[in-house]
């Protein structure tokens, strides 16, 4: 193959899997504590709660998670597993609970969503391969060909921001130097330099696009 004409990453997690409750994902009901998009592999989720230290559950819940409470839900999470291991989300969901005091709970947003995200995204490696899928998608994208992806959190949308405004641009010679002497020209143009959005309609008929944003990038 030598290239191709476009692509679209919709890098929304599947309904279909969310909400499936044996899948571990959902706080809402009680399940195994797994998350893997591929359960025939890797660490799950209860893995990951039971044998990280807390200096890596800390980073991994503040950075993943952007939970300002991440210090205090790894210290609980240590805590907790010191007495039984931590095997369900509802065991989890408690702990994250008691973590976060009950008047820093934000009116629409459950206490334990920014955790699980993080739990999420590491079991899965999913910043990772999304980085060396975009790298890997626009390096055989052909002349005039476009590529476009939907992301549906800050961390996601950050990476192709940058993976695409790092494409895109040209000569990085300090602005001093009378010509040009790095030889740098870009490879892609923005076609969006702001995401796109839902609409409130389309919020509407879908909540969950509520976060969603569309950028596109083109070969030149």
């Amino acid at each position: 193959m030598d290239g191709i004409d476009g692509f679209v990453l919709d890098l929304g997690v599947s309904s279909h899997q969310l909400d499936r409750d044996e899948r571990g994902f959902s706080f809402m009901h009680d399940a195994p504590l797994d998350m893997r998009m591929d359960r025939s592999c890797g660490e799950s989720a209860a893995d990951l709660v039971n044998t990280r230290s807390e200096a890596e559950l800390f980073r991994i819940i503040s950075e993943y998670g952007e939970e300002r409470w991440a210090k205090r839900v790894a210290s609980f999470i240590v805590a907790a597993r010191e007495k039984s291991p931590i095997e369900t989300t509802l065991q989890l969901v408690d702990v994250i609970k008691g973590a976060i005091p009950k008047a820093k709970w934000e009116e629409r947003l459950h206490p334990a969503t920014r955790t699980f995200q993080a739990l999420r995204i590491e079991v899965n490696q999913e910043l990772e391969s999304l980085k060396d899928g975009l790298a890997a998608l626009l390096g055989v994208l052909r002349q005039g060909g476009r590529g476009a992806v939907i992301s549906f959190h800050s961390l996601e949308d950050r990476i192709v921001k940058e993976s695409f405004r790092e494409a895109a641009t040209g000569c990085t010679c300090p602005k001093e130097l009378p010509l040009c002497v790095c030889g740098r020209v870009p490879g892609f143009k923005l076609v969006t330099r702001k995401p796109l959005t839902a609409r409130d309609d389309e919020v509407a008929a879908n909540p969950r696009s509520r976060s969603a944003k569309l950028r596109v990038v083109e070969k030149i």
